[in-house]
């Protein structure tokens, strides 16, 4: 079975409905493995969109994107501190790595997910920013799935752009 099903107009695009349930649970276990924290959905309304530590990670092959992961820097030194078993003044300088590790680990569960798609996508290093003042462009047309969390009462924005 492909990861992709075929358009109207003869373009090959990816389930987004059942994508988008694979990601949330995706989330949902790397989370819980790696964090040993539960991560919620929020209720009623989403929360705000916080970019203070973004992590990236590409998808290249029969899947290729982006998957990224943005939120506070409290909220990664938060993310650090549970994974590291220390306090949170002390993993605040690794918030870096743990915002990657965290990206890379749903990255690869979410495409663990998708029958057929394990060994036929790859994964980029993690790349991480610092700071809020950005923007990211891809010239490439695609879908997107957005999906908020809460951590701790602080939000968490994943997202997967989709190359078509």
């Amino acid at each position: 079975m492909s990861a992709f099903t075929s358009s109207p107009a003869g373009r090959n695009s990816p389930p987004l409905d059942s994508w988008r349930l694979l990601l949330r649970e995706a989330v949902k276990e790397v989370f819980s493995m790696m964090v040993g924290a539960e991560i919620s959905v929020p209720g009623q309304a989403d929360p705000p969109v916080v970019r203070e530590v973004t992590g990236m990670v590409g998808l290249a092959g029969e899947l290729c994107g982006v998957l990224c992961v943005r939120c506070s820097k409290s909220c990664a030194s938060k993310i650090a501190a549970k994974m590291l078993a220390v306090p949170v003044t002390e993993a605040a300088s690794h918030m870096s790595d743990a915002v990657g590790e965290i990206c890379n680990m749903v990255a690869g569960n979410f495409k663990a997910k998708i029958d057929g798609l394990q060994d036929k996508c790859m994964l980029s290093v993690p790349t991480i920013i610092i700071g809020g003042d950005y923007e990211v462009f891809s010239p490439a047309v695609g879908d997107r799935i957005e999906l908020p969390f809460l951590f701790e009462a602080e939000a968490i924005w994943i997202g997967l752009d989709v190359r078509s």
